[in-house]
């Protein structure tokens, strides 16, 4: 009896397995799926978040060795332009590290925001996290810009806004971080450009949006 339970229940597994493979691999389709989206909302080009992501990297390589273990360095590229948080036991280090950054080819500019003294603790970037995904959420409740344009990064409490985005929406991310709960600071790396520029961005990654059909009319009898 106990082996015929066994074989039934077998007999099931081997039923279900082509519906679990189906599932996992719409649920594999549905992450690259969403991931795809996530790039084309990107008013960067493919080859540009490319070489952003290159340039994190190498920025990470290229802090000097003498202060590897005495720093906390963060590196975030966003349109060829290198923010760098953290923290550094001294002015030399800060120095250096951005000496060494700005050598990295194609960068186009490198925002030095490292703060003089200990690396903070893990308690101090899980509230940072928190305080970020705060403000993303807040972003796309405004519904007035998509959150998919602005980056966001919080350390110690204060909030980076990278992007490129027009004034309009500059100034509603902006409003949005400082009023968000935890925030010590903003500071505005954003790359603004004019109100076309964004149009033009957004057509040329997303395609040109042509106007929906018009509706046939009804009539009442």
């Amino acid at each position: 009896m106990q082996k015929a339970k066994l074989s039934l229940a077998a007999l099931a597994l081997v039923i279900a397995l082509p519906a679990l493979q189906g599932c996992v691999e719409a649920a594999l389709l549905g992450t690259a799926a969403a991931a795809s989206v996530m790039s084309a909302h990107d008013r960067r080009s493919t080859g540009t978040q490319t070489d952003d992501e290159t340039m994190e990297w190498k920025a990470n390589n290229h802090v000097p060795a003498q202060y590897k273990n005495l720093s906390h360095a963060n590196f975030t590229a966003f349109n060829r332009r290198i923010l760098i948080t953290g923290e550094v036991p001294s002015d030399e280090a800060k120095s250096m590290i951005e000496s060494e950054i700005r050598k990295i080819e194609g960068v186009k500019e490198v925002y030095n925001e490292l703060g003089i003294g200990p690396a903070t603790p893990l308690a101090s970037r899980s509230n940072d996290s928190f305080i970020t995904s705060k403000v993303k959420a807040r972003l796309v409740d405004t519904n007035q810009l998509s959150a998919n344009h602005i980056k966001v990064l919080t350390e110690r409490g204060i909030v980076y806004l990278m992007g490129i985005v027009n004034e309009r929406e500059a100034k509603v991310a902006i409003a949005v971080a400082r009023t968000t709960a935890g925030v010590v600071k903003v500071v505005n790396v954003l790359e603004v450009v004019s109100e076309e520029e964004t149009r033009r961005l957004d057509n040329q990654v997303l395609g040109a949006r042509t106007p929906p059909a018009q509706s046939a009319p009804v009539e009442n009898r």
